[in-house]
């Protein structure tokens, strides 16, 4: 074999780096370190649990030849247990919840693994809920077996043998405060047993997300009810087993919307290209950091990869879809329309004019979509160019009749004065947006003049 060649894919799991976080951290006197898992060769740092949990259930028997496994999962243990099913010859069945992201649906099947897609909203215990359907596979389908990463104690101890000790060579040691995101329990709770044995004085924080119930579990002993959020891999409806909530010294509880704005700012900013739980990560990191009375250092383990959200959180069509850009639209509608030079002055047709001199009108000044008033200056409606030439060209209208027969009432009124996100739902749906200066109309604005101002406000 060719010296310092690995013997297969599952070989070159781990040795991921540990960088220094060097521009967000800026506003805290903590230093901030995190562990980058996306540098394993399926993408996560599940690949570790995944090949670990399986190599301990076939030293123990419960693997037969030919048989398939099965899971319930976010995406990213499914590709560690592709994996090791690929060099060992095992069929693979994977269910996970509907809000996962195609392209961890489409990484698994790439394996040929067969894939079931759930409800996300509905309770573990509902039959519904990809639990109960991966318990209810593993019992129909012969010589099969049911990994359950939740439960099952060789995912912690995955972390205690392997992902710890690594961690703890590489740093010497050298930090006060180790934080994750949670979702199963087995990373900050493998890592958390391992470090306090070393290291008594080391803190260990979990980062959970708003609507999962285990945060609050671990501070009040209290099953509270979980809401829906939209997270991946961070946060659970119930306590899994794997949880060892004595080592666990404190939790920090974050949102959807800010993990997903830090988790391009780590992209943009420090050209760490991870997934939505590292930017929950790196949110619950700084939050924690500004609570401590001195500087600590602070190792923050990052789980996956951002090339399994390219159609999600690095996606701005997407992200402005569901609200998560509110901060680029928490800006007063005039300033916006001074960074686009947009004059508050507006070109209006009255209902009295022809079709045809509206036509002439829109294309002598190249706008695409006029208001039309009453003789009052009343809003009747708004007309577009598009729907004024087809029915004019195939004679429907007539170049004398009134304009006012092509009226739409496609439009929202929006004061000057109000924010960009009164109007942002508006926009995306491809309505016109007619701006108000009290009664009077002064602008209009477009889904065209929505995609020019986040480009030039992202330049900014």
């Amino acid at each position: 074999m060719m010296h310092g060649a690995k013997e297969n894919i599952i070989q070159a799991i781990g040795n991921t780096p540990i960088i220094r976080i060097s521009n967000i951290d800026k506003d805290i006197t903590s230093e901030i370190y995190v562990k980058l898992e996306y540098m394993n060769p399926g993408g996560s740092t599940k690949d570790r649990i995944g090949v670990y949990m399986l190599d301990q259930a076939n030293k123990k028997g419960e693997l037969k030849p030919g048989g398939t496994i099965i899971e319930a999962t976010s995406g990213n243990t499914g590709v560690g247990l592709a994996l090791w099913s690929a060099i060992h010859g095992f069929k693979c069945i994977f269910v996970l919840a509907d809000k996962q992201s195609k392209e961890k649906i489409d990484n698994l099947r790439a394996f040929g693994a067969k894939v079931v897609v759930c409800p996300t909203n509905v309770e573990p215990e509902d039959p519904r809920s990809y639990y109960s359907v991966a318990d209810r596979l593993a019992k129909s389908i012969p010589n099969s077996y049911y990994v359950n990463q939740y439960n099952n104690h060789e995912n912690r101890n995955t972390h205690y043998n392997w992902t710890a000790p690594e961690m703890f060579e590489q740093t010497n040691g050298d930090f006060d405060v180790f934080m994750a995101a949670v979702g199963t329990g087995g990373t900050i709770s493998g890592c958390g047993r391992y470090f306090k044995e070393k290291m008594p004085n080391v803190k260990i924080v979990g980062v959970d997300c708003e609507g999962s119930i285990i945060a609050h579990f671990a501070k009040t002993g209290e099953m509270s009810e979980a809401k829906s959020y939209v997270l991946e891999g961070v946060g659970e409806d119930f306590i899994p087993d794997n949880y060892d909530f004595d080592n666990i010294d404190d939790f920090v509880t974050v949102g959807d919307r800010e993990s997903f704005l830090m988790t391009r700012r780590l992209l943009k900013e420090e050209g760490v290209y991870a997934g939505g739980s590292a930017g929950a990560a790196i949110v619950g990191a700084l939050r924690y950091a500004k609570t401590l009375s001195e500087p600590k250092k602070i190792l923050v383990l990052l789980h996956d990869s951002g090339n399994r959200y390219s159609s999600k959180i690095f996606n701005d069509e997407w992200m402005a879809q569901n609200g998560y850009l509110n901060n680029t639209f928490s800006v007063q509608i005039n300033e916006v329309l001074k960074l686009l030079n947009k004059p508050n002055e507006i070109i209006t047709l009255k209902d009295s004019t022809t079709i045809k001199d509206a036509i002439d009108l829109m294309d002598s000044r190249n706008i695409s979509q006029l208001p039309v008033l009453d003789s009052k200056d009343n809003i009747l409606g708004i007309v577009q160019d598009k729907n004024l030439m087809k029915p004019f060209l195939s004679g429907e209208y007539e170049g004398s009749d009134p304009v006012s027969l092509g009226c739409s009432d496609s439009y929202k009124l929006v004061d000057i004065n109000e924010l960009l996100e009164k109007a942002a739902e508006s926009l995306l749906k491809k309505e016109i947006v007619l701006i108000m200066e009290g009664k009077k109309l002064v602008n209009i604005l477009t889904n065209l003049d929505l995609i020019q101002y986040l480009s030039l406000s992202n330049k900014n």
